[in-house]
């Protein structure tokens, strides 16, 4: 390893690019450049102020807020004293929050703003170990618990730590814990992964060796959590790499912000390649006469991306064919992307093959991976020159895997958390086997080449009252790949035969309500009318006959509104919680059986 741990990693980075712009962060409308100098300082700062506050090496301390550039410093601030960071999903309740803070024993909170602050005071009292909330933006007062992160950061200012910063990132052992984050806790209370420095410098180190992301070249737009695995392991490997990260305003303005920074690569969770996905398709058939052009551009685009998966010379004509395809059509297609991506990444739940065959189509290879929480994040990916759609790839250096004989994926490698879970040693043994492999709880198979196809969740897996195994997922990739579709569920565990759960696509709702003249007060009255479900209803049954008879959806219910973060049903990485959906929905679903 080049690293011993994730600070020295991040204060090289400070060191050696001290005058390069390290993140670009848009402040009153406008695009900031912070070069990594300043980085460094208020990183610095940051870390002499937890220590003047009297956090010690091995402490804990929680961060939670959306993902933004005082995450990364606080984050590195608390890694830089060998303290432990514990993020928490700005979305979680007071009740979450204060089982996280008093699990992991954190003694210092660091909440985005006066929203997340609200949520402090009203379980103040239940938190007892925690010395100190501090704000990083909106609060200004007196208040001996809470203080503003401009506070902190000139209380560090003035703190003279006597060179132990210096000396502790020389001390910090890989083995070390560098942070523990909570699993969604799905099938009981959450879970604290406990992960190590040494876990995150293989990942890191990883998909450096694979030359997947240029070094000290590229742009990265960060949206993910920093909360999430998966986005703070883009964090890590930017940092380790040297690149600029711009820092997204938020999901909602996520279009937009693609545009103004145009970044040549992105991490992202599927869901954001369905939405562009199903603009795209719909902006194409504004017009018959662009609706031709579009499919003759695809069709090409279609026998260019086979050549290439066959590993084919692309003949002449063909690449001929595709510059003006190019030129005509996709280069407006990416212009929704910003226009320079060079690859995007894909992680967190399963992308649909077709979705990711549409974008090697349009130009656009997205890599797929896949990893867990528990394997910090990564255990597989696709690589630029070595791909196949549907498949999550080979391993990452170091990682090795295997399929178990009741058909689960198990991992092994340093990047795997194999402290296990925080003061749960009894759930830590159930999740790896006597030798040492990790059991990821998902179904799936190697091909001959060692690409990893993964077909379910082990625990999602539907078992029919008739004895058929059924892999959900599978099926909802088929029926999203409509853009008319935003999200499905498909239900049917111990029943004689399979249901769904939709919601559709608002904008293509209305769309079609323009050209029927349907006339409506709400949009639950729209998506109630018949026209609505009879557009459904044949993409069903087209879907339907491309499946065995036992995986087909036999009866369906349109839902009066999407799934979303605040309504409970998606996670903050956007994936659907089955399990609130199964209860929320409980009487609809009772009436698909009841006849």
């Amino acid at each position: 390893m080049k690293y011993k741990n994730l600070a020295e990693m991040f204060w090289d980075r400070v060191n050696t690019s001290k005058g390069n712009v390290g993140h670009l962060i848009k402040i009153e409308g406008k695009w900031r450049e912070r070069k990594w100098q300043e980085i460094g300082e208020i990183t610095r700062n940051i870390s002499k102020g937890l220590l003047a506050l009297g956090i010690k090496r091995g402490d804990k301390v929680c961060i939670m807020s959306q993902t933004r550039a005082e995450w990364v410093y606080s984050d590195f601030g608390i890694l830089s004293i060998g303290a432990v960071s514990v993020p928490i999903y700005p979305s979680n309740t007071p009740e979450q929050a204060m089982y996280i803070i008093n699990d992991s024993e954190a003694k210092v909170v660091i909440v985005e703003d006066l929203i997340q602050l609200e949520k402090m005071k009203k379980i103040r009292k239940d938190i007892p170990k925690v010395k100190k909330i501090i704000v990083i933006e909106g609060f200004k007062g007196e208040d001996e618990f809470v203080m503003s992160l401009e506070d902190l950061l000139a209380l560090g200012k003035k703190y003279d730590d006597k060179g132990y910063i210096e000396r502790t990132i020389k001390d910090i052992k890989p083995e070390e814990i560098a942070t523990i984050v909570y699993t969604s806790g799905t099938t009981g209370p959450p879970k604290g992964v406990v992960q190590t420095h040494k876990n995150h410098l293989a990942m890191a180190e990883g998909i450096v060796s694979l030359a997947i992301i240029g070094k000290e070249k590229e742009l990265d737009l960060t949206f993910l959590p920093l909360s999430h695995s998966f986005g703070r392991g883009g964090e890590f490997t930017e940092i380790y790499l040297g690149n600029v990260v711009a820092f997204a305003e938020s999901i909602q303005k996520l279009p937009e912000n693609l545009v103004e920074v145009r970044p040549t690569v992105i991490y992202s969770v599927p869901r954001i390649y369905e939405k562009v996905y199903a603009a795209i398709l719909s902006k194409a058939k504004e017009s018959p006469l662009k609706e031709k052009m579009f499919n003759w551009a695809l069709k090409v685009g279609r026998e260019r991306s086979q050549c290439i998966q066959k590993k084919k010379p692309v003949p002449l004509t063909l690449r001929f064919k595709f510059a003006i395809a190019k030129r005509l059509v996709f280069n407006k297609v990416m212009e929704r992307l910003g226009g320079r991506l060079k690859y995007a990444i894909s992680g967190g739940a399963p992308l649909a093959k077709e979705i990711a065959e549409f974008f090697h189509s349009c130009g656009l290879l997205i890599l797929e991976g896949y990893g867990l929480t528990e394997t910090c994040p990564a255990l597989t990916i696709n690589r630029p020159d070595n791909f196949k759609f549907g498949s999550v790839g080979l391993p990452i250096p170091g990682c090795q895997i295997k399929i178990a004989e009741d058909g689960e994926i198990l991992g092994k490698g340093d990047n795997v958390a194999y402290l296990g879970y925080f003061k749960k040693p009894e759930q830590t043994k159930e999740v790896f086997t006597e030798d040492g492999w990790f059991k990821t709880g998902d179904i799936g198979y190697i091909d001959e080449d060692g690409f990893l196809f993964i077909t379910d969740r082990k625990k999602d897996l539907i078992v029919t009252a008739g004895g058929k195994n059924v892999a959900p997922q599978n099926i909802e990739n088929m029926v999203k790949a409509d853009p008319f579709i935003s999200q499905i569920v498909v239900l049917g565990d111990r029943k004689p035969y399979l249901v769904a759960l939709i919601t559709v696509n608002k904008e293509e709702a209305e769309k079609l309500a323009r050209e029927k003249g349907i006339a409506y007060s709400s949009y639950e009255e729209l998506v109630s009318h018949r026209e609505i479900y009879q557009r459904v209803k044949k993409w069903i049954e087209e879907v339907n006959s491309k499946l065995a008879s036992f995986e087909t959806i036999k009866k369906f219910a349109i839902l009066p509104q999407d799934f979303t973060i605040e309504s409970g049903e998606l996670t903050p990485t956007l994936k659907v919680k089955r399990k609130v959906v199964y209860q929320k929905y409980a009487d609809i679903i009772e009436k698909l059986y009841a006849s």
